[in-house]
């Protein structure tokens, strides 16, 4: 999406640039937009460094159509941030008073606005900015608190620009779509795992990361919280809430079991190593004449493990694996089901040219306590958007019964 960053003149201009960049790997696109006094505080060749677009500083800036700006941007943002947003500001848009490019671009846009105020502590508390924010309230613009501590004027108190991470969040949250998954946490790991014989070899498999991927984005789509942990890929991730990137299946196992707990839906879409070295070499193995043996053993079985909590707790997240198969694809999956004590399993026949691993089709089959049902040969996010629905399908039925 497309995010105006507007920022204002304050000692917090320099966090904006985390913001930013905070945007970014969420896979939003920032325009940003700098009052006078901001660019006192940071260089606008900063902001245009990070988010690889002209920053916006001069409401009438040489060039063709350059008085207009501010209509075409405002009809193409998904959401406007000032951030920090001063007394100024506030008491500009709360009024009005449209006499820059920033302040015109809030009269003129009909997108959301999130105000992440910053000024000492006096004047957050004072009457006049109290109603300036009261008035912006009554028109549906959001606020991201600012924090409390020692300000660069040397009071304490409230009042100072909330930390980056925050302000990202409170953007996510303003922009997360309604839909059937809206509020649900769903963690969801892809692509392969790489585990390393020495620095330069290493046993993997050809698992692309796209099923997962397009698993994640589609939860996205539906409202979920997404977490996606992924091995290494040559695939972009999408903007999801939170990617954690790992390489072994023991990261993996680590990463999945320090996020689950808190996961409404787990999909184990990943293509987890089976086995791993014993040893890894320090050093690059030379090459010789001989035979070269390589003993294996076995990597933790992260679905299993998770299954297996589940059953003797008697609650957890629901459970979403994936089986890749040559043969017998559906008795095999279905036996992973059992043994695994998983809700569904996803079986695809990656023998196939057509589907599975680093292609941008599949055709699987989606196994659950009522048997299998097959889904036909098309892209990966529609098979992502088939297996979703069979998942709000369970969850529904799991909420219904704990009610």
């Amino acid at each position: 999406m497309l995010i105006a960053l507007g920022v204002t003149g304050g000692i917090g201009a320099y966090k904006a640039v985390e913001v930013a960049r905070g945007l970014q790997k969420r896979g939003h696109d920032v325009v940003a937009v700098m009052t006078a006094t901001a660019t006192r505080f940071v260089g606008p060749i900063t902001f245009e460094a990070i988010t690889r677009r002209r920053v916006i500083t001069d409401q009438f800036e040489p060039g063709a159509n350059a008085d207009i700006e501010h209509i075409a941007l405002a009809s193409t943002i998904d959401l406007l941030l000032i951030a920090p947003a001063t007394a100024n500001i506030i008491g500009k848009l709360a009024n009005g008073i449209a006499d820059d490019f920033l302040s015109t671009l809030y009269t003129a846009t009909r997108a959301p606005v999130l105000l992440a105020p910053s000024m000492n502590t006096q004047m957050f508390s004072h009457e006049a900015i109290r109603r300036n924010l009261d008035t912006l309230a009554a028109r549906g613009v959001g606020f991201i608190e600012p924090g409390e501590g020692y300000l660069a004027c040397g009071w304490i108190g409230k009042g100072r620009l909330a930390e980056p991470e925050e302000i990202v969040a409170a953007v996510e949250a303003r922009l997360m779509p309604d839909g059937p998954l809206k509020g649900t946490r769903v963690l969801v790991t892809a692509g392969p795992t790489l585990e390393d014989i020495d620095p330069v070899r290493f046993v993997g498999n050809r698992s692309s990361g796209r099923m997962g991927f397009a698993l994640a984005a589609e939860a996205v789509k539906r409202g979920a919280r997404v977490t996606l942990i992924a091995g290494p890929t040559s695939v972009e991730p999408p903007p999801v809430g939170e990617v954690v990137r790992v390489r072994s299946a023991v990261e993996m196992h680590r990463a999945v079991l320090e996020k689950a707990d808190t996961a409404d839906i787990v999909i184990m879409a990943a293509a987890v190593a089976d086995y791993a070295p014993e040893e890894r070499a320090g050093q690059k193995i030379s090459k010789t004449d001989q035979a070269m043996t390589i003993v294996l053993k076995r990597t933790p079985d992260i679905l299993g493990e998770l299954g297996r909590r589940r059953l003797a707790s008697g609650h957890g997240p629901l459970l979403v694996g994936f089986a890749a198969e040559t043969e017998d694809v559906v008795g095999r999956a279905s036996e992973k089901l059992r043994k695994k004590h998983v809700d569904l399993i996803v079986a695809n026949d990656v023998s196939r040219a057509d589907a599975g691993f680093d292609v941008d089709t599949n055709a699987v089959t989606i196994i659950g306590v009522a048997g299998p049902e097959n889904v036909p040969l098309q892209s990966k996010n529609g098979v992502a958007a088939e297996v979703l629905n069979r998942i709000e399908g369970l969850l529904a039925s799991v909420r219904s019964v704990r009610l």
